[in-house]
């Protein structure tokens, strides 16, 4: 068995910037296993045309298989990998973070008693297999995670794989049928939507405001908003926060929120402690305001400030607006 198939999720013409990132891993593996990595879309095809599916070849996919099928939904999307991985022998499934990678990555692991792990934040190769690494013990240590099975489903952490283009010409698309079974399709998509409770998206913003407890209360975001607007991004906050009722939960980042990569992300009154460590550590630059010169978030910060944030943060608004014009 060779090769590397990863799922594809699109919508309104666009493929999710999760899957992207597991398209350009799957390439980078396959090539240092000297295989190949190919994606699996599924949806109405009317609408998967060929060059949209073609596309995933700027991000390393050798070939795209189509399947004509409910999109969004996760057991159909079982049958089609099934599908595949029994017609072409791939060898591992590989899947971008979020709820629904996670429930067809399991129940894709049950259809093929496959090795299965999950909120995986980094691949490697060693003597010719992948392994994959999952933190454990509260993100304090890592775990190496073998497969034994003939197929292994990798499942990753939001964000945790890059969405980087390759110099790889447009996949070749072929179209692939699919037998689905009578329980795939007693679910219907009455609805869709890609927020979940906030106007940004947190996962996909570049530039993120987070605020924590040092904020002292709720109105404390309103300075973080005026921030966030002057340089293009979005708020977000700590779990004890949004516990308190300060801030929604759908910008929660930790632990038990979600996990971000912004290119800069900047921590007002965080303190910095593992929970949310584990869901902002890979932002590119991370900037932390705080008045407590000990406070742990110094320690992997790029750029830290000892000082009080309600005078700091209209400060650099003022700045970052005259900056840009206004």
């Amino acid at each position: 068995m060779s090769g590397i198939l990863v799922y594809a999720l699109h919508y309104e013409g666009e493929f999710n910037k999760n899957s992207l990132g597991a398209v350009a891993e799957g390439a980078r593996l396959a090539s240092e296993l000297g295989t190949e990595c190919h994606a699996i879309v599924v949806g109405d095809t009317a609408g998967l045309g060929d060059e949209l599916c073609a596309s995933l070849g700027a991000h390393g996919a050798t070939k795209v298989f189509r399947a004509e099928g409910p999109e969004g939904l996760a057991q159909p999307v079982v049958d089609a990998m099934a599908t595949v991985i029994g017609q072409h022998g791939h060898r591992y499934a590989l899947f971008g973070g979020g709820l629904l990678g996670f429930e067809i990555g399991a129940g894709l692991a049950a259809r093929l008693d496959a090795g299965v792990c999950m909120e995986v934040t980094a691949v490697r190769v060693e003597d010719g297999a992948l392994v994959a690494e999952r933190p454990i013990l509260q993100d304090s240590q890592v775990a190496s995670v073998h497969y034994r099975s003939d197929v292994g489903v990798i499942i990753g952490r939001l964000n945790a794989f890059e969405a980087a283009e390759a110099s790889g010409a447009d996949a070749a698309v072929e179209d692939v049928a699919v037998e689905y079974q009578p329980h795939s399709l007693k679910a219907s998509m009455v609805t869709r939507g890609e927020q979940r409770g906030a106007d940004v998206n947190i996962e996909d913003a570049d530039v993120l405001v987070a605020g924590g407890r040092g904020l002292g209360n709720a109105e404390g975001f309103e300075q973080l908003e005026q921030l966030a607007g002057a340089l293009g991004g979005a708020v977000a906050a700590t779990r004890a926060v949004v516990d308190a009722g300060w801030y929604s939960y759908a910008a929660q980042i930790g632990q038990t929120g979600k996990t971000v990569a912004p290119k800069l992300y900047l921590a007002a009154g965080i303190s910095g402690a593992i929970q949310h460590k584990v869901g902002m550590q890979a932002s590119e630059n991370i900037v932390a305001i705080n008045k407590d010169a000990n406070a742990p978030i110094f320690e992997f910060s790029d750029l830290g400030v000892v000082g009080d944030l309600n005078k700091i943060v209209p400060k650099l608004t003022e700045a970052v607006k005259a900056k840009r014009g206004g």
